[in-house]
């Protein structure tokens, strides 16, 4: 609103050398991260203590898991609308409203909010771990991503890179671009729905998903300044995708936005994200990895969500094959606690691994 706003009295704001500093991107990064921050943590304690009336016993746990996790009984959940108060308010205030890809990235992470908010009210009024299908938020994820692959291509302003509206850009390689046509539609949806899920495998630990979402959200939100500027992008022999800068004031929201909740989340957390976060955060980053032309390298950056969600499937279908196991418990993180490691090494451990991941994920813009 603030940047139309001097866009509108860019006359005027001339005269005024602080009004000026709004059209710096990086300067609306920043205040779009110190808003977000902000919101989310001055909603806290009222918010909780309003979610812990309202739910009465909290997220449920599940039976089969951790003997520790016991202790997280009564324990509100839905904590992802402070995340998304956070970036709704930094986003509105401080995005170019304009640029058509915060208005994709933005239907996404609203859509997947919704469909967590639903699964999350269905979990606590139930008082079960189970809450909608998976095929019932499949169908809906699916359908929300494919619109996002559509808008993806008709609106990507064109490039210096021919087609690259429909082609898949590949790590270490600064001039292959596979051209699938509109088969990349399917293609940016399974990126998006994938990753959506993968983050909410994750969240199964305090501070355990919020952390590494973060981290992809600052190596992402470099990943779209650099390809939204031209000179960076040829300096990097990256395809430059012009506007995609404008993602960085969203990344940055949700970096506030996940700092303000992580607050109250950090061991023993206060209120758990719920899948209205996680189903939303991971949506997010699908999309932006889309927008951005770097969908493959979002499989490095968030490789810790990729690990996560590959556990879950191995086990699946290992014990469909075999009647066995091959991991005491499946996401990975629990089968580390079940081996007896103390929830908060899981967690710090897990931080780690996210952060050399988010590092060598930015490598890839230069090792060409």
């Amino acid at each position: 609103m603030f940047y139309l706003l001097y866009l509108y009295y860019a006359d005027v704001a001339q005269d005024y050398p602080l009004l000026n500093l709004v059209q710096y991107q990086t300067v609306r990064v920043a205040l779009a991260l110190a808003t977000a921050m902000i919101v989310a943590v001055a909603m806290g304690s009222r918010f909780i203590s309003w979610m812990r009336k309202k739910q009465g016993k909290g997220q449920p746990i599940r039976e089969d898991g951790p003997v520790s996790h016991l202790s997280k009984v009564g324990t509100p959940t839905m904590g992802g609308l402070m995340i998304l108060a956070g970036i709704a308010a930094g986003v509105f205030l401080w995005a170019d409203l304009t640029n058509p890809y915060i208005w994709i990235v933005s239907l996404v992470t609203a859509a997947f909010a919704v469909l967590g908010f639903v699964d999350d009210y269905a979990k606590v009024s139930k008082q079960t771990s189970a809450g909608l299908t998976s095929r019932q938020k499949l169908i809906a994820q699916t359908i929300v991503a494919v619109i996002a692959g559509v808008a993806t291509v008709l609106w990507m302003t064109p490039s210096t890179s021919a087609g690259l509206e429909t082609s898949v850009a590949f790590p270490f390689f600064k001039d292959v671009l596979l051209n699938i046509g509109w088969f990349y539609v399917a293609f940016a949806a399974f990126t998006i729905v994938g990753f959506s899920n993968a983050v909410n495998l994750t969240d199964g630990l305090d501070g355990l998903a919020i952390v590494p979402v973060m981290m992809a959200s600052a190596a992402f939100g470099m990943i779209a300044y650099l390809a939204g500027n031209f000179v960076f992008a040829e300096y990097l022999q990256i395809h430059h995708v012009p506007g995609a800068g404008e993602l960085a004031v969203f990344l940055a929201a949700i970096i506030g936005g996940g700092t303000g909740f992580l607050w109250y989340n950090a061991p023993p957390a206060k209120i758990f994200m719920g899948d209205t976060g996680s189903l939303a955060l991971g949506g997010a980053l699908g999309a932006v990895a889309v927008t951005t032309k770097h969908e493959l390298v979002l499989g490095i950056v968030g490789g810790l969500f990729v690990l996560e969600a590959l556990s879950v499937m191995i086990q699946v279908g290992y014990f469909k094959a075999t009647k066995k196991r091959v991991f005491l418990m499946a996401p990975i993180h629990h089968h580390f606690e079940k081996m007896g490691w103390p929830e908060s090494t899981v967690v710090i451990r897990f931080w780690i691994v996210s952060a050399m991941l988010a590092l060598a994920g930015l490598a890839t813009l230069k090792l060409r």
